[in-house]
């Protein structure tokens, strides 16, 4: 992945299909405070790459 993509957001369902879950199970994480940091770009819900990258190595280290 090049930087170019990197520093391109992704919606929510980007990042739901990325993760391989429900476009429900992004909300349902950021309604519970859980799951990657989400930005607010107007009305669209938006996630940096590198915000994705922490979280999941926040997960990893939690077991």
């Amino acid at each position: 992945m090049g930087a170019e993509d990197r520093d391109r957001l992704l919606t929510a369902a980007e990042l739901a299909d990325y993760l391989a879950v429900p476009l429900r199970t992004i909300y349902a994480w950021r309604y519970q405070g859980d799951g990657p940091v989400g930005l607010r770009i107007g009305r669209h819900l938006r996630f940096r790459w590198v915000d994705v990258q922490a979280w999941l190595e926040e997960c990893a280290t939690r077991r």
